[in-house]
């Protein structure tokens, strides 16, 4: 059986460290993540939701490669919902952009099991690594609960003080 792509991509706002706009408006993420999931169709192995940006490893179907679609969808439909609040510079405003999100993300092909492990960790321990949280768990936007509940990681993983690999930095 043929697999799809897996994929860890890092997805910012663009007002970054002043916003928290993404954990602010969670609920309407989620229902836009769920509808563009609906018809273009993938994974997610893991994400967090951070308050200025997301992180994520998902998986492609076979034979779809175009996460880009699912990207501008996303942040689209997000954008889109929200009202015009935001400053917009006079090229954003003539090509009818929004100023929410950063025009770029970051992807990552995941080349190998280590690798895809390396990154679902990386994904969990993120809000830890941004003194978002003293604990993991206690972030409530992140697929780390679902793996607790499948008991693939323990409730107090890297609690009591955190020694971050180099692959981390």
């Amino acid at each position: 059986m043929e697999t799809g792509w897996d994929l860890f991509f890092t997805i910012n706002l663009l007002q970054r460290n002043s916003n928290a706009l993404l954990v602010e408006q969670i609920d309407l993420l989620r229902q836009v993540v769920a509808k563009v999931k609906g018809r273009y169709p993938f994974i997610i192995h893991a994400w967090v939701v951070l308050p200025d940006h997301i992180h994520c490893v998902i998986e492609l179907p076979p034979n779809d490669e175009d996460f880009s679609l699912r990207w501008r969808l996303i942040k689209q439909g997000f954008s889109k919902a929200l009202p015009i609040h935001e400053y917009r510079s006079d090229g954003r405003i003539n090509r009818g952009e929004r100023g929410i999100w950063q025009r770029r993300y970051w992807e990552r092909l995941i080349r190998d099991e280590a690798d895809f492990h390396a990154h679902l960790n990386y994904v969990h321990i993120n809000p830890l690594k941004h003194g978002l949280v003293q604990k993991v768990i206690d972030l409530p936007y992140s697929t780390f609960h679902r793996y607790c509940q499948r008991g693939i990681y323990p409730v107090d993983w890297c609690d009591g003080g955190l020694l971050l690999p180099e692959y981390f930095d």
